[in-house]
């Protein structure tokens, strides 16, 4: 499919040497820089997501977790989960005791302990040329000499300000002279800078053992919170083999549990059952089917996604086609279905494709959750913590019911695309609960409509907040009022959901071909 060059829009990026796929340029170039430097695509990425932190602080840090997905030609594809736990001491009947029916996002029982340092760690040992002082340095230099602050960071910035009131650390870190800042002001993260100046310079544990895990424990333990030095101290993230599920032909590449990629591939099981080609691929036939689908997968997801070491559900057989086939059949192609409904989505996450001169691909994802995650600063060291403590319920019994050590249901998910065994694309589509939803969104454009990877993220999305269905600006009036006729609650959508990015291997020619979401500031990067 050829865009037409009457409209605005961007082609996709093409290169040869290595690219580099983010939501922000300086990330997208510090991580070509890191290429051309010797560095492997791993370098690069885990440069990428640092230099996030410091570019797009409301998304993302080492505060939060981290995720990703390896691939080497002629290698099993390497995949990590970098996903914190909770404390020790943390027991749901206590929560329910104090009244709590929910774990909010700004609770301090929201905040797990932060995996995103011992997995940049652990991958780069494990498949990099260098070290974190090394990849460290583009985002310490960017905190200590200060960075432009960009449309959309803004933008995200004045809509989520209120929760960095709700902590000194954070008010006076992210709230400079007491405001959100505006696009184009330059922003400076001295005490963030120092303190990763510390773990280059003492390596990952520095992080999780002393001073800096020291500073975090006492933050939370004056707001309530029961994560200790122990709980710290203890962490480790684990390797964990990839899922697959074949698309038409394509082998669709994602994390297992406590992430949500296996819901992107039970809702393409789904979807594979449609002639989904012979439809519009902005018409509300599309549309419809994609919904009730997703409602179903994300029902599946709800019951039961947790930890792996509490599902109760083999994994293997929520992947079975049988299951897939049974879900398709509940659904009425006229109208809408009282399927389970979904939580309403929030998600604020960076995702990186990075594909290399040898062509080993990586896609890396790191994460506060939502906007600023917990809105919970340290005032010494600057760092803002996540909440993925709030993908937990209260309910008791339940596989995702919060617990001492365990991990919570997770949104953020990387992925892969492989074709006759080799990688054909890395990509990802960040924004919370919609990841999922996203996932199959863009398999399917390519797959069923023959997009190339920009045209694939840049087409309208849809996604059901609870019982309301949001659609993107760019899905015409008419589609809207045809859901509406088949039952769906329809409105437009406040904010666009997630952003993408994407990087495909022409292996025939040697050619990188590179997407990244407008409706993020960023752009695919190549040499």
């Amino acid at each position: 499919m050829t865009r037409d060059y009457h409209f605005p829009g961007r082609s996709p990026a093409y290169a040869t040497g290595g690219m580099v796929a983010t939501s922000h340029p300086l990330a997208s170039l510090a991580g070509v820089e890191i290429l051309r430097a010797g560095g492997t695509a791993v370098d690069a990425a885990v440069a990428v997501v640092a230099m996030a932190g410091i570019l797009e602080p409301q998304m993302t840090g080492i505060g939060g977790d981290c995720f990703c997905l390896v691939a080497k030609p002629g290698q099993p594809v390497w995949g990590y989960n970098g996903s914190g736990r909770a404390g020790a001491a943390m027991r749901a009947e206590s929560l329910i005791e104090q009244g709590l029916k929910e774990i909010a996002p700004t609770s301090v029982h929201s905040v797990t302990v932060p995996g995103a340092v011992e997995a940049w760690d652990t991958i780069l040992k494990t498949h990099g040329r260098f070290g974190l002082d090394r990849v460290l340095l583009p985002a310490i230099t960017a905190a200590e000499a200060g960075v432009p602050v960009s449309p959309r960071v803004a933008f995200d910035w004045a809509r989520t300000k209120e929760r960095l009131t709700r902590s000194p650390g954070a008010a006076m870190h992210f709230l400079p002279q007491g405001a959100a800042p505006k696009a184009g002001d330059v922003v400076k993260f001295p005490a963030l800078a120092k303190t990763l100046w510390a773990i280059g310079e003492r390596g990952a544990r520095a992080f999780y053992e002393g001073e800096i895990a020291d500073d975090i424990v006492a933050t939370l333990k004056a707001m309530g919170g029961v994560l200790t030095a122990d709980d710290f101290a203890a962490h480790r993230g684990e390797e964990a083999t990839p899922l697959t599920s074949n698309y038409r032909g394509l082998d669709v590449v994602e994390l297992p549990p406590n992430g949500q990629g296996m819901i992107a591939l039970i809702l393409l099981n789904i979807l594979e059952r449609f002639a989904l080609s012979n439809l519009d691929p902005v018409g509300a036939d599309r549309y419809h089917l994609a919904t009730e689908a997703a409602r179903l997968a994300y029902g599946v997801r709800n019951t039961y996604l947790a930890d792996p070491a509490f599902m109760t559900q083999p994994v293997p057989s929520l992947l079975d086609s049988g299951f897939a086939a049974q879900l398709a059949g509940m659904i009425d192609r006229t109208k809408r279905s009282p399927f389970p409904q979904a939580p309403k989505p929030q998600g604020s996450t960076v995702l990186a494709c990075v594909v290399d001169r040898d062509r080993n691909a990586v896609t890396i994802i790191n994460s506060l959750f939502s906007g600023f995650g917990s809105g919970i600063a340290t005032e010494k060291t600057g760092i803002l913590l996540h909440h993925r403590g709030s993908g937990f319920n209260l309910a008791l019994g339940h596989p995702n019911c919060i617990g001492p050590n365990k991990r919570p249901m997770h949104t953020i998910i990387p992925a892969l695309a492989m074709r006759d065994g080799r990688v054909d694309m890395a990509f990802g589509v960040m924004g919370g609960a919609y990841q999922a939803m996203g996932h199959a969104h863009f398999i399917s454009n390519v797959v069923d409509y023959g997009m190339d990877v920009q045209s694939a993220i840049d087409s309208p999305r849809i996604f059901f907040e609870g019982e309301q269905v949001t659609l993107e600006n760019g899905i015409g009036e008419a589609v809207l009022q045809d859901l509406r006729a088949r039952g769906h609650d329809a409105a437009r959508a406040a904010v666009p959901h997630g952003g993408g990015q994407a990087i495909k291997i022409d292996w025939e020619r040697g050619v990188l071909i590179g997407g990244s979401d407008p409706r993020k500031d960023g752009c695919a990067l190549g040499y």
